[in-house]
């Protein structure tokens, strides 16, 4: 059974206090003139592109130790949330609520709009810097932004809200595996400097094992060019025919693996 791990759950549950980094200039204008070939959320400035981190998970990785634990699932599988109505248009709700739905045709995971008393939610928002989320239940109201666009384009292409909300979920990308360099290859020279960090991977020592099988076509894989200097490849596949970084649909094992970390039958 390949060991490999692709659900990678938040370190601990604790207060959601990050910084949001500001976006870079370049990529603000790539943004706004999003290329076919170009993913948003590797766009939006955070770590690996859409990763919310608080002060503990950053420190965790700068020391590279840390542990999965349970808390940072969300409890009996219920993703509280709210949506920020006044940051998007008609079509863009309906595109958010399209997403929600999918997940939960697929699963027994299920969306609760949150209540006055309720203390752990996600906070759907529309700022105008890209789109990301925390990874796994944090503390509090946590932070997931879609940058408006219009359905189809940019953060709202239906596989990328669903990628922002598998992040959310407890999973963090593809290529973060442990044992990814038996599957792709990361092409060092291509790499913008000062994005090397987003192609560091996990130990088992901190991500969980579904035993699915490393998923070219995961929903949550990096593009072939993500973080690119050159328009070159950052990643190549070991399978030659192999595509990454679709946009389109959950893969069957994108599937699966939410059924294990949250107990569905």
């Amino acid at each position: 059974m390949l060991k490999l791990t692709i659900a990678l759950v938040a370190l601990f549950a604790v207060t959601a206090h990050c910084r949001i980094i500001p976006n870079t200039p370049d990529n603000v204008r790539r943004l706004e003139h999003l290329k076919p070939d170009e993913l948003a959320e590797e766009l939006s400035g955070q770590f690996e592109g859409d990763i919310l981190l608080d002060e503990l998970q950053q420190t965790e990785l700068r020391k590279r130790t840390g542990v999965v634990l349970p808390q940072s699932l969300w409890p009996s599988g219920v993703v509280n949330y709210e949506i920020v109505e006044a940051d998007f248009d008609t079509a863009q709700l309906i595109a958010i609520d399209d997403a929600i739905k999918d997940i939960e045709r697929i699963s027994c995971v299920r969306f609760v709009p949150r209540t006055a008393s309720t203390v752990d939610y996600v906070r759907i928002t529309g700022s105008d810097s890209g789109c990301f989320s925390y990874v796994g239940r944090r503390s509090g109201a946590q932070q997931l932004n879609l940058e408006p666009a219009s359905p189809g384009t940019g953060c709202f292409r239906h596989g990328t809200i669903l990628h922002e909300l598998i992040h959310t979920l407890g999973f963090y990308h593809m290529h973060s595996a442990s044992d990814r360099d038996q599957f792709v290859t990361i092409q060092w020279q291509n790499v913008r400097e000062g994005a090397e960090a987003n192609f560091q991977h996990y130990g088992t020592d901190k991500i969980t094992d579904f035993g699915m099988g490393y998923d070219y076509g995961s929903i949550m894989h990096y593009s072939a060019t993500a973080f690119s200097k050159n328009g070159q490849r950052t990643i190549s596949p070991k399978v030659s025919s192999a595509s990454i970084g679709q946009r389109f649909w959950m893969s069957e094992n994108d599937i699966w693996r939410i059924w294990k970390m949250y107990g569905c039958s």
